[in-house]
């Protein structure tokens, strides 16, 4: 499914860059404003392609499944993800789409809900758009 996103940052380099999901964006943006430390953190670590598994790491759940990711908030209280695309684009930039929240995970283990999602997100493309050229 070819979906569109929205570029909200970039890497000194250019080389990386961290998008929205259109169809989620207000959702996502008014949830990192009230995270917002939290949320530019972790945006700070994919740029500088730092490792942090607590925060931020990939969601292996079965072997059809690449290049899903997620945003990890409150790990042990409320749980909440925002769940993340990766790949790259034809010029070679590394890019992470955050594609959709999700709150108060409550299991340790992916329900059939979750997993549904990660499949899901898992087979999303993505046309990557400027701020201000939608």
């Amino acid at each position: 499914m070819r979906r569109k996103a929205i570029i909200i940052r970039k890497s000194s380099d250019g080389k990386r860059c961290v998008c929205v999901d259109v169809e989620n964006f207000e959702t996502i943006l008014a949830y990192a404003k009230l995270h917002q430390k939290k949320f530019n953190h972790m945006v700070s670590i994919i740029l500088n392609q730092l490792r942090v598994p607590d925060l931020y790491d990939k969601e292996n759940i079965n072997k059809k499944v690449k290049g899903v990711t997620a945003m990890k908030f409150f790990k042990g209280r409320s749980n909440d993800r925002i769940y993340c695309k990766e790949f790259t684009q034809d010029d070679k930039t590394f890019t992470v789409v955050a594609v959709e929240l999700f709150e108060k995970k409550k299991t340790q283990k992916n329900s059939p809900k979750t997993t549904h999602l990660i499949n899901k997100i898992s087979n999303y493309e993505y046309e990557i758009i400027e701020r201000n050229a939608q």
